[in-house]
């Protein structure tokens, strides 16, 4: 069954999606439960994952962590499906406040 299954895949071209969605569906058994928490994949677009931290400081654990976690993906999906990881934190802090604004600087503006 297991063989019929990939033939149909590789013949309907949805090889790729299925590893992309294997990555996405099982990534907090390849990242674990507490990195899982923190960070969550947002995209996925060709080789390339985008995740996104809850925190600064999970930003920067996540790219402390980005090769082992490659290895890792490399081990339970499959070698090459995901060859970059891009990391996003959070925002920054919004400076818009109300339904009216000016369109000049805004509050940095001063200082002259």
């Amino acid at each position: 069954m297991g063989n019929e299954m990939q033939r149909l895949f590789s013949h309907r071209g949805w090889k790729v999606d299925v590893q992309v969605g294997s990555v996405i569906g099982r990534w907090p058994n390849i990242v674990g439960a507490q990195v899982s928490a923190h960070i969550e994949p947002i995209s996925f677009e060709g080789t390339v994952l985008t995740v996104l931290a809850d925190s600064t400081a999970w930003a920067t654990q996540m790219k402390l962590l980005q090769s082992s976690i490659l290895t890792r993906i490399d081990a339970e999906v499959g070698p090459g499906i995901v060859t970059e990881i891009i990391v996003k934190g959070p925002g920054g802090p919004s400076w818009k406040k109300g339904r009216l604004r000016s369109s000049g600087p805004g509050p940095r503006d001063t200082y002259g």
